[in-house]
């Protein structure tokens, strides 16, 4: 999205109406109590789980390959609550875009503040290093308990959902991103800001190379490295989870990685994504296993793990 329109004025058509109406219920949902909105998204997520078979199957294939000690069973059983993980995530959202993030204070333990501080310290910014995680929206509102920092995000197509999405980042965060805007990115880095940035997304082979992600050849930018190497910018691990039964949150960042960028793009990609399977195997069915992770096969025109044939 080249432009993004931020006046609710101009989404009082008719096409907006029925996107009105759904933004109308998640509100009314932000407001449940955390528990039952939990209840409600593993009950979604089951629903999900059961109607949408293509996402089904990317999910388990996914995981009978990033998990290879497991049993079908097994992997089928991860996947479910993955699903689940999933649906609790979309009622999170709803949450973090239409409540403050001081009604959870109390359920949220930020661990690892002495690092952020350190990278802080030496001026240059700070790369955090994150990934796609049902509590990706929530984490986000909590974090700014703690900190401030700019996010990097990818645009929704419908005009009004994006607006409401924008707007409710802008009010907590820094500079909202858009996903391709590298100079905004170098500009907050220069101004010693805390960016959130994300790899873990199949990009094709533009500006990526590949290195193993569980094991398998994955496509994955390059950027974060390119970038630290330009503007000494640190890179500091982020990872979240949620803990059983509606019990709260925690948010991590972990010591700064040093000696990165080495100049070799593959080991310095092959660094980052270890960074990022070791915060995933800590809570697995937390992952958004459901997207297609491992589309871009190593060499053109071969077939990927789900069995289509990619350039």
């Amino acid at each position: 999205m080249k432009y993004r329109e931020l006046r609710y004025r101009r989404f009082v058509v008719p096409r907006y109406w029925s996107m009105w109406f759904a933004l109308g219920l998640a509100r009314v949902f932000a407001s449940f109590p955390l528990r039952l909105q939990h209840a409600l998204g593993r009950i979604l997520g089951r629903l999900a789980f059961k109607l949408l078979k293509s996402r089904r199957r990317v999910t388990v294939t996914n995981l009978t390959h990033c998990f290879p000690e497991l049993n079908s069973r097994e992997v089928y059983t991860l996947a479910q609550r993955s699903f689940e993980s999933n649906g609790v995530g979309i009622f999170e959202a709803f949450r973090s875009w239409f409540r403050r993030p001081d009604s959870l204070e109390k359920q949220v333990r930020f661990e690892g503040q002495e690092h952020l501080d350190a990278a802080l310290s030496k001026g240059n910014g700070v790369i955090l290093l994150g990934g796609h995680f049902s509590t990706l929206d929530l984490a986000g509102n909590l974090t700014t308990l703690f900190f401030k920092a700019d996010v990097m995000q990818r645009d929704h197509l419908n005009g009004l959902f994006n607006a409401v999405m924008t707007r409710s980042r802008s009010a907590l965060y820094g500079e909202v991103l858009a996903k391709n805007d590298v100079r905004g990115l170098l500009k907050s880095l220069r101004k010693n800001h805390v960016v959130w940035y994300a790899v873990d997304q199949d990009y094709g082979r533009n500006n990526t190379v590949f290195a193993p992600f569980f094991g398998l050849p994955c496509a994955t930018l390059t950027t974060p490295a390119r970038i630290a190497k330009n503007t000494g910018a640190a890179i500091v691990p982020f990872s979240h989870y949620r803990l059983p039964d509606a019990q709260g949150y925690v948010i991590k960042t972990l010591p700064a990685l040093e000696n990165f960028p080495t100049g070799d793009a593959v080991a310095d990609v092959t660094r980052l994504n270890f960074v990022l399977e070791s915060a995933i195997r800590e809570a697995p069915e937390q992952y958004l296993w459901m997207h297609r992770r491992f589309k871009t096969p190593k060499e053109p025109g071969q077939k990927n793990i789900y069995g289509q044939t990619r350039n």
